[in-house]
């Protein structure tokens, strides 16, 4: 029997097994890591399996929908829309500093041109902008880029990670250490972001806030049961049934910078103590920065525009403004991997 249920957006297959229990099934795609993979848990306390249906599509609803704000009033950031305008006009006559930070390490140095060629089109155009690249390779900026007026980019050299997992354990407290050294008296908003993404479409004065997160495109408009919180509750991210607004997006985030300082510090206390631990939270850094946004929320939210990429799961969104090419390759099957070399 197949069932399209519209309040969550998705098609399942209901099966009755010899217990007279009803099985949901439907087909999920792992997230960044495969211990990322996060069961939907179905109304009711049904159970989902996420591995048989292979070739299951799971569908978004066909309608984007683009509130203007969160349920406690903080601004839901579309580009388009006449209150990001309002939003712009309110910065225009300031003089504001942006930094916009990436870290470069191991492989992820094949992306560095291409984000920041993209980000020097239509990240901030005309602010002050300047670009830290945390990097364990500076010579993979060699020859230099060259920018654009009120542009400039500053290399901070760190240790060698090898190993996705551990720059993501490492990475709050790289950043909180390069706000307190220098970015804290050179900026007054600085984003974090990935480096294996490409900014398509500008990306304005619209985000600035005192602490901005980014919505997950494939979570935009699902029920809270299906966001993959951790549920370790000996966790330091752990996230109790009744908690959770949004699940938001590790791609792209920042804010003010003293703002952003306590979230990277913070972030970076509770993945410490994880480890001490022998914890590994599920989704890794992406699980810390969700809990600290749930005690502390966002000022400013942006809408998926600002992470995405082309996946069953995803969004519809009026304008694709920042792309995720990583995400994007852990979409494709093995054939697309080779066709699109990632």
């Amino acid at each position: 029997i197949w069932l399209f249920t519209p309040e969550i957006s998705l098609i399942c297959a209901v099966f009755m097994n010899a217990k007279n229990w009803v099985t949901f099934k439907t087909r999920r795609r792992t997230l960044n890591q495969s211990e990322r993979r996060t069961d939907i848990k179905c109304f009711l306390n049904l159970s989902c399996d996420t591995e048989k249906l292979t070739d299951m599509a799971v569908l978004k609803g066909a309608e984007s929908q683009t509130p203007a704000e969160t349920p406690w009033g903080a601004p839901l950031v579309w580009g388009d829309s006449r209150h990001s305008a309002s939003r712009r006009a309110k910065f225009a006559q300031r003089e504001i500093r942006i930094g916009l930070l990436a870290f470069v390490v191991g492989t992820y140095a094949q992306f560095i041109r291409r984000f920041l060629y993209s980000a020097e089109t239509y990240f901030l155009p005309g602010q002050v902008v300047t670009y830290y690249i945390l990097t364990d390779n500076p010579r993979s900026l060699d020859p230099p880029i060259k920018l654009g007026p009120e542009r400039e980019m500053k290399v901070v050299p760190i240790a060698e990670l090898p190993g996705w997992e551990r720059l993501a354990h490492r990475r709050m407290t790289l950043l909180g250490n390069a706000i307190r050294e220098s970015i804290d008296s050179e900026t007054d908003y600085i984003f974090c972001a990935d480096v294996d993404q490409e900014f398509v479409a500008p990306v304005r004065a619209e985000i600035l806030g005192d602490l901005v997160a980014t919505l997950h495109p494939e979570l935009y408009g699902m029920p809270r049961n299906a966001f993959p919180y951790e549920v370790d509750e000996g966790s330091s991210a752990y996230v109790e049934e009744d908690e959770g607004d949004f699940y938001y997006t590790s791609e792209f985030y920042g804010g003010a910078v003293s703002e952003m300082y306590k979230l990277a510090r913070a972030c970076s206390l509770l993945i410490l103590q994880d480890h001490a631990d022998g914890i590994t939270a599920r989704g890794l850094e992406e699980s810390y920065l969700n809990r600290y946004l749930i005690d502390h929320r966002p000022t400013c939210v942006l809408s998926p525009e600002y992470s995405w990429w082309d996946s069953d799961l995803s969004a519809h969104v009026p304008v694709h403004r920042l792309l995720s090419l990583g995400r994007q390759c852990e979409s494709y099957n093995d054939k697309q991997r080779e066709e699109h070399k990632c």
